[in-house]
């Protein structure tokens, strides 16, 4: 039986994650369930799509993740199903899985087409993507029909902010780069560090954090609020800074 891993932007707060959560139980009773992230960033499948290219590279290789960033739920926008290495995905076709699929040569992509018996207008993960994933855990593949490639191009620069956490650290979609770059974001110049604890409070820098971004900060500070930094803001890169 493989591991269910929700990925979502529904945030702890309210009845989202709970419902989410139960719909899975209520499909899969023994399946196990764990909580990726639930403050992925809100209304952002692009941005949320290049954290969540990196953050899979941690999960088991028999995953089922259930993705859902969607701010087109209810409309037209198709739910698909994703195999990429050994990992099977669950979301909607908005850019959110495109990233994923970009890493793996083989991957293989699938409109969803079943239709649960009571589907709801406005909260299709716990009612589609949720029961789907669990069933595709179990083995269980609900129909389904397979497409060529997403019908949603999800081009975009790494180069911009795709998260911010709770202390105001600000994540780029930067994967690597030379110690000796500078960055800078709106009017804030950040310069590398390999720990906050290479800065003095109050002064800005940029590392490579434990999930292998490019991430960017204030020593006991908050980027966020000293640059004025929000997802999407992009981000300028001085190679050679004189």
């Amino acid at each position: 039986m493989r591991p269910v891993v929700l990925f979502t932007d529904f945030g702890f707060d309210g009845p989202y994650v709970g419902q989410l959560r139960l719909a899975a139980h209520r499909w899969g009773p023994h399946v196990p369930v764990f909580d990726l992230m639930h403050d992925a960033p809100a209304f952002s499948p692009i941005a949320a799509g290049w954290l969540l290219a990196a953050l899979v590279e941690r999960l088991p290789q028999d995953a089922v993740v259930c993705a859902v960033i969607d701010p087109g739920v209810g409309t037209r926008r198709r739910p698909v199903i994703l195999r990429a290495g050994g990992r099977l995905f669950v979301g909607p076709d908005n850019g959110l899985l495109n990233r994923v699929a970009e890493q793996e040569q083989n991957a293989r992509w699938w409109a969803l087409d079943w239709v649960p018996e009571r589907l709801s207008a406005s909260f299709h993960g716990r009612d589609l993507f949720a029961p789907a994933a669990v069933r595709l855990a179990q083995g269980d593949w609900p129909d389904h029909s397979p497409v060529s490639a997403p019908s949603r191009d999800a081009s975009g620069s790494p180069a911009q902010i795709i998260y911010a956490d709770g202390f105001g650290n600000a994540w780029t979609g930067l994967r690597q780069l030379e110690s000796t770059a500078q960055i800078q974001a709106e009017q804030t110049r950040f310069r590398h560090a390999s720990t906050f604890g290479d800065r003095a409070p109050g002064e800005p820098l940029w590392y490579l954090n434990s999930n292998g971004f490019v991430e960017l900060a204030v020593n006991q500070g908050s980027a966020v609020e000293a640059a004025g930094l929000g997802i999407g803001t992009p981000v300028t890169l001085d190679l050679a800074p004189r």
